[in-house]
């Protein structure tokens, strides 16, 4: 073997660049990658901007800075019921770096992972990279519902893991009370870590509410929760996040951290601490079903038809009364034909299961959507 062959080799770009890249070059509505084309809070950037000025420059500590800890466990026990200590809270740079520190720091080789797919790019890389085995549960639409007695089937004495994700990305279904019981079931009859992805955490519509893994007393020695600032905020490039779980998985976890990016960015903590007291997130649902409710109508109007999703930014949408064609090749031509970009779902599967689907964005403006609707009811 070559000594320049890497750890990961033939992966090449995700699907999140080449869809963007394809929007840039066709100048086409960008409803492919998560990020909205709208600026966060004035008041916001305000408090960057005083702390940026106020001498906030310097290394955070490792940790996080504490005022933001603090906060953020008042948020968690008011939103959870559950008391978490500010020193069970790690501040990372986004949550893609602290989904991939918790599997760094537990995964070893020949340890598996169980993955529930359509799943997000970068868990599968993570377990990869550390000589770690993903075991797949595929979910299929348009339910995507998480089939537990398939889960329990996969558990081995090789078993390291279990990642999951709710609200889910990419399909924009959530975990519901059963979920988490049957999640409780399990790592009392197996003993595995849970990962929790939870970056919508505050994306849930229809009346529903986010069932995470931090509430349950069960679930607490096992799991891991990973957040995002990013998806609240509208501020996905500051990359911040972070974790929660108990003492002695943050203490592992805090050791493979420390190595790899120590601290995060210092100013932005500060100004988040402060902008949060007014728990501004508690506005986010509204918000955001008020434009899934727009993209919605627009779909009526078209062969589209979309499937169900409680949270996220994001709508999948099946187009098999449009065409025959795989969704890549389906999402490649509307960008280039049509203008407007979109993401296919087989690209969150790694058989790549086709099931003629696709997500669209709707953190976006009303304008944007609009624009968007009207090519896309044309199709």
């Amino acid at each position: 073997m070559s000594i320049f062959s890497g750890k990961l080799p033939g992966v090449g770009s995700s699907i999140f660049t080449i869809m963007s890249r394809l929007a840039h070059k066709e100048n086409a509505i960008n409803l492919a990658q998560g990020f909205p084309d709208f600026s966060c809070d004035p008041m916001l950037l305000d408090l960057v901007e005083v702390h940026l000025k106020g001498g906030k420059n310097q290394y955070a500590p490792m940790a996080g800075v504490p005022a933001l800890r603090e906060i953020l466990a008042d948020k968690i026990s008011s939103s959870y019921q559950q008391k978490v200590e500010p020193n069970n809270i790690t501040i990372t740079s986004g949550a893609t770096q602290a989904l991939f520190t918790a599997v760094s720091a537990f995964i070893k080789p020949g340890d598996e992972v169980i993955v529930i797919e359509p799943a997000y790019d970068s868990y599968v890389p993570a377990i990869k990279v550390n000589g770690g085995v993903p075991v797949f549960i595929s979910l299929s639409a348009p339910e995507y519902n998480i089939p537990w007695e398939r889960v329990r089937a996969a558990v081995n004495d090789k078993t390291k893991m279990l990642i999951i994700n709710s609200p889910h990305n990419p399909t924009g279904r959530i975990i519901k009370q059963q979920d988490i019981l049957a999640l409780e079931k399990l790592v009392q009859e197996k003993e595995i870590l849970i990962l929790s992805d939870e970056v919508y955490e505050h994306l849930v519509f229809d009346g529903e509410k986010h069932e995470s893994v931090l509430q349950s007393d069960v679930l607490k020695p096992y799991a891991m929760a990973c957040f995002s600032f990013g998806k609240v905020l509208h501020a996905t490039g500051w990359k911040l996040g972070y974790i929660v779980a108990n003492e002695e998985l943050t203490e592992s976890f805090r050791n493979v951290h420390q190595f790899t990016v120590f601290s995060c960015n210092t100013p932005i903590q500060y100004a988040i601490a402060d902008y949060y007291k007014e728990k501004v997130y508690l506005s986010i649902p509204d918000f955001f079903e008020s434009k899934r409710k727009l993209l919605r109508e627009i779909l009526d109007q078209s062969r589209f038809s979309y499937l169900p999703a409680e949270g996220t930014y994001f709508q999948t949408v099946d187009y098999s009364s449009i065409s025959a064609e795989s969704d890549f090749e389906f999402a490649c031509r509307i960008t280039k034909e049509h203008k407007v970009a979109s993401i296919p779902i087989s690209s969150f599967y790694h058989n790549k299961k086709d099931e003629k689907t696709i997500r669209l964005c709707f953190a976006k403006k009303e304008s944007t959507l609009e624009r968007a609707g009207e090519i896309l009811s044309k199709l």
